[in-house]
């Protein structure tokens, strides 16, 4: 049982074990990606009728046992009475620490140096039962709880599931070490604060650079020199190597009276064999009518999910303001992960939940992982 991307490599993974027999697939939801996988493979699906809550007879008779993957359904007592080994679930931590629904972003919130995965019994309380398998990783200084989910611990999971799944088969059996509540900590879910504030007058003008150019070494360090003797903020940038080209964009905040100053020295830079654009702005926020949402999509690469993706936006009158797209290896996969995150504006009658449930179709069709919301206020 479980969801989205998770639940679905962990059943793609499990299916590649011999000896390995799946009786039945529970999932939240009928176009959830672990059911559409479940069907896609010939194998009964059962979709909860309530999310929160696995009954009974959604465990089929025969069952051995119970696998739990990215579920934040509780397993019923007669659900768990059904399976002959009980149930285990993956935690993205070192339980007991971190027990709750964001133990990764808990992870990078407390500063641990150490982060982890844990595969644990089904039992009363929240991620408290008893560790069947456990293993751990470093965070990277700067990563994110993103980050670090793709890094190591979603790759983690695979494995500690895989090792136990394997010794119930040729033990009949599963291990078990109690957990020591002293050093649990509790994880709940983050909710963010929005705080609106009046808008004051800003001192400040935006600048943006575009620059391209044959790449060598040193084009960074004549945007910022430029910057510095200005007095400018570098606030953002954007910055690549493309097929031997260095390809740029930087947002400056200059005091108002350099602004001019600043985009002229610039333009100047195109006698260093670069090509510069530059344009300024008095602010930053959407323009009246509009607000602003965050847009994550990942899954599998294949071709056209940028183009399907922006048709819908385009008839919907949403704007992108900012995208960005990245290929990542996943050891094992024979296709790489595409992400892309972007931030939107969209017109106020298009509300997130209608136009999450617009690109509900898309993601679920492409088998894409969705998240859309919106962008918090600018300092909250």
């Amino acid at each position: 049982m479980g969801s989205r991307y998770f639940g679905a490599a962990v059943l793609e993974a499990l299916r590649q074990e011999p000896g390995v027999e799946f009786t039945s697939i529970v999932a939240p939801a009928a176009d959830d990606r672990l059911a559409v996988a479940g069907r896609a493979a010939g194998l009964p699906v059962h979709v909860l009728q309530n999310p929160k809550v696995v009954p009974g007879e959604a465990i089929a008779e025969g069952t051995d046992l119970i696998l739990a993957a990215h579920t934040h359904a509780r397993v019923s007592d007669a659900a768990l009475a059904r399976a002959r080994l009980g149930g285990v679930g993956y935690h993205p931590s070192l339980l007991p620490r971190h027990r709750g629904i964001a133990a990764v972003e808990w992870t990078i919130l407390s500063g641990d140096p150490i982060a982890g995965g844990s595969v644990y019994h089904l039992a009363d309380g929240w991620d408290a039962g008893d560790i069947a398998a456990q293993d751990w990783c470093f965070v990277l200084k700067g990563e994110g709880a993103r980050e670090l989910w793709e890094r190591a611990l979603a790759p983690m999971g695979f494995e500690l599931l895989t090792r136990v799944v394997r010794h119930a088969r040729d033990h009949g059996e599963l291990p078990r070490k109690t957990q020591d509540p002293r050093f649990a900590t509790k994880a709940p879910m983050i909710r963010r604060a929005v705080v609106l504030t009046e808008d004051q007058p800003s001192s400040t003008t935006s600048v943006v650079a575009t620059v391209m150019g044959p790449d060598r070494p040193g084009i960074v360090s004549l945007l910022s020199d430029r910057a510095q003797r200005h007095g400018a903020n570098w606030t953002a940038s954007r910055m690549e190597r493309l097929a031997g080209q260095f390809a740029g964009m930087v947002h400056f905040e200059v005091p108002r009276d350099k602004a001019e100053s600043l985009a002229q020295a610039l333009r100047e830079l195109e006698a260093h064999d670069l090509r510069v654009m530059v344009a300024s702005s008095e602010g930053g926020s959407p323009a009246a009518g509009l607000r602003g949402l965050e847009l994550e999509l990942v899954g599998d690469d294949q071709v056209g999910i940028i183009s399907k993706l922006t048709r819908i936006l385009a008839e919907r009158g949403v704007s992108i303001e900012h995208i960005h797209t990245e290929l990542a290896s996943r050891e094992g996969a024979a296709r790489p992960i595409f992400k892309v995150r972007a931030h939107l504006l969209a017109p106020a009658a298009v509300t997130a939940d209608a136009l999450k449930q617009e690109l509900a179709t898309l993601a679920n069709a492409m088998m894409l992982d969705l998240a859309l919301g919106d962008r918090p206020a600018q300092g909250s």
